[in-house]
């Protein structure tokens, strides 16, 4: 896995680097200081996942995370900050990032993270799950007026909660085939972009 270091802070950027560099599946591509500097190095590097923060000089991280997700989709964007603001959190995963992060985690905890992130799940930390449930209650939106199986609310729970198309699978004696179905069937159905909307999807209209 290949990840850029996106962060003001050049100690934190360092301790991150020496941090990744310890683990054998990790590589570390570069190091930016600014979102402007991450996309520079996302067009050349082509990095697996930016492990960016938010608040940054130049420009901060939720545009930087806009100007990758437009022009390379492939590359996923996992937010590191300490910054659990509502409007950070809404604006970084309304512009495609697949995680958010606190930087109170532990080590393992953010390797984790990034690998989890790598592999296609949305991952939010419990306070940002909390803050974004908070948000959509706030909203008061109704559920829509789409008919949902229960199997597919299901599937939505599990994507919500992290788990991989192969966890699902085993979870529920289903082949990964299946619920890769299931789960393109439900973005063609809802109009959604990818699994971390149907996780958002889920927690706000189920959650």
């Amino acid at each position: 896995m290949k990840v850029l270091i996106v962060d003001d802070d050049a100690l934190i950027r360092e301790s991150l680097k020496l941090l990744l560099d310890m683990e054998e599946d990790i590589e570390v591509v570069g190091t930016a200081s600014n979102g402007q500097e991450a996309f520079d190095i996302c067009k050349e590097e082509r990095p697996d996942v930016v492990l960016m923060d938010i608040r940054m000089p130049v420009m901060d991280g939720v545009l930087g995370t806009k100007l990758i997700k437009g022009s390379l989709k492939d590359v996923k964007v996992m937010i590191l900050t300490t910054f659990k603001d509502d409007e950070y959190i809404r604006e970084a995963i309304k512009n495609g990032a697949e995680g958010y992060i606190l930087k109170n985690q532990s080590s393992d905890s953010i390797i984790d993270c990034l690998r989890a992130v790598y592999k296609g799940n949305a991952v939010f930390q419990k306070d940002i799950a909390d803050a974004l449930t908070s948000m959509m209650e706030k909203e008061k939106r109704k559920k829509p007026d789409i008919d949902l199986t229960l199997r597919e609310t299901e599937i939505m729970r599990l994507i919500s909660e992290g788990l991989s198309n192969k966890e699902i699978s085993a979870k529920l004696y289903l082949s990964e085939g299946t619920i890769r179905n299931y789960v393109t069937a439900l973005l063609e159905k809802l109009e959604l972009r990818d699994r971390t909307q149907l996780a958002i999807y889920y927690l706000k209209n189920f959650g």
